[in-house]
């Protein structure tokens, strides 16, 4: 199963089958047909199923964008978006169950890198020529793109902003005499200029964000804050977008009033919404805000969900970072001796890194609207492939539990519907 779901990664980021120069060419749907025979060796593998809330809430989530289609007046809109997310349901689920130990982990964040490092050099060949080897060119004349899911370069520069943490957990350790940590530093290097080259300001501060977490966690608050204004103010002066980062600008004004409007439909149907995929039936444009995009077409409750699924993904990364031992006991008593020691150091170095992608996920979602998109679903079944993982070895670490917060997520909710709301009004004085 793990060779296919590894398979399925490449088939969902590089996209071979979208080319242009492809097109009609490929007589079956490659990309579908690898996740079902994925779904086979699973079946026949025996394996016992990864427990986390992830797995119920993802349905949930899916039946709630059926059922918000269905009783906005299509009722056969619900057969589109299950033919359509189902199977990123099932990829979630797969690949949470085919990375069952720390190498296959590895081994998925270093197929992700390398995808994306694929992605960079396209845009980088597009750059310097007006073209990739794709046939696809330049999106507003200069800023790079790809196919498939990826032909708007902020969803391209999310993909890249998420590997850069991966790409330096990768490095570490030298190996192959120190070509090990030059290949994944040339990666590096590649996957921030592609950022560089989406010109795209969400996932630019998703980086800033990234780097500010990291020294944050190493040298406080007031050091990470110092260094993240330095770096505000320098890349303001670069030649970018960053320039025109201000409320006023013409295009943060237009997302500024897409947010207002998405939050009218929220105030017109509260509970699920105008419908998954309204939003552009409503308004000429998409939402700009993952957040708000949930919000508007699926109401409350459906925003609830979504923030339950991504909130346990956060709250597992944290507690496998944070956890300390108690004052006075040893390794020991915690059932680790010297090698066990070790193991929960790298596993924890793991679980930063996953952290530290799912923090520049937020950050570029609250300016794009990637609800839906497979890209975070699929790291989603990672995240929480590792926090299985590494509670099979660690007792101590908690058992998360949907059943004990069933009132915490739709406060949870309730707090940021109104947050948004909030910010959207300052915006708009503001301009």
């Amino acid at each position: 199963m793990f060779p296919l779901m590894m398979l399925y990664l490449v088939l969902v980021l590089i996209r071979p089958q979208d080319y242009p120069a492809l097109a009609g060419s490929i007589p079956v749907p490659v990309q579908q047909l690898t996740l079902v025979l994925a779904a086979i060796a699973w079946l026949f593998s025996g394996r016992r199923v990864v427990s986390a809330p992830q797995n119920l809430l993802l349905l949930v989530f899916l039946l709630l964008m059926m059922v918000s289609i269905a009783i906005n007046g299509w009722l056969g809109g619900a057969i589109p978006i299950l033919r359509d997310y189902a199977p990123v349901v099932l990829a979630y689920f797969l690949l949470a169950n085919a990375c069952f130990d720390r190498r296959r982990i590895v081994v998925a964040m270093a197929v992700t890198c390398l995808c994306a490092t694929v992605l960079s050099l396209h845009g980088i060949e597009q750059s310097a020529t007006g073209l990739g080897w794709t046939g696809i060119g330049l999106s507003e004349g200069t800023r790079i793109q790809y196919v498939g899911i990826f032909n708007d370069p902020n969803d391209l520069g999310m993909l890249f902003v998420m590997c850069v943490p991966m790409a330096i957990y990768l490095s570490r350790g030298g190996g192959w005499m120190g070509l090990r940590w030059l290949l994944w530093m040339v990666v590096t290097g590649v996957l921030v200029y592609g950022i560089y080259l989406t010109d795209s300001r969400g996932t630019i501060l998703a980086l800033l964000a990234i780097f500010g977490v990291y020294v944050w966690m190493k040298r406080g608050i007031f050091v990470a804050g110092t260094l993240g204004l330095i770096a505000l103010v320098a890349l303001k002066a670069m030649p970018s977008r960053m320039q025109e980062l201000e409320v006023g600008e013409e295009s943060a004004m237009d997302r500024v009033y897409s947010w207002y409007e998405g939050l009218q439909m929220f105030q017109q149907k509260p509970i699920l919404g105008v419908g998954k995929g309204a939003y552009t039936d409503i308004y000429q444009l998409t939402a700009h805000n993952s957040f708000i995009l949930v919000l508007a077409e699926m109401g409350i409750v459906g925003f609830a969900v979504w923030l339950a699924f991504m909130g346990y993904c956060f709250w597992m990364m944290i507690k496998a970072v944070t956890w300390r031992p108690d004052p006075g006991k040893g390794p020991e008593e915690y059932g680790l001796d010297a090698a066990g020691v070790r193991e929960w150091g790298e596993d924890r170095r793991v679980a930063v890194t996953l952290l530290l992608a799912l923090c520049g996920f937020i950050v570029s979602a609250f300016f794009l609207s990637r609800t839906y998109v497979v890209t975070i679903y699929l790291f989603a079944g990672i995240v929480v492939a590792h926090y299985a993982c590494m509670q099979g070895r660690y007792r101590f670490l908690p058992e998360f539990k949907l059943s004990k917060h069933l009132l915490l997520w739709p406060a949870v909710a309730a707090v940021g519907a109104v947050a948004l709301y909030l910010v959207v009004r300052v915006l708009l004085l503001l301009s």
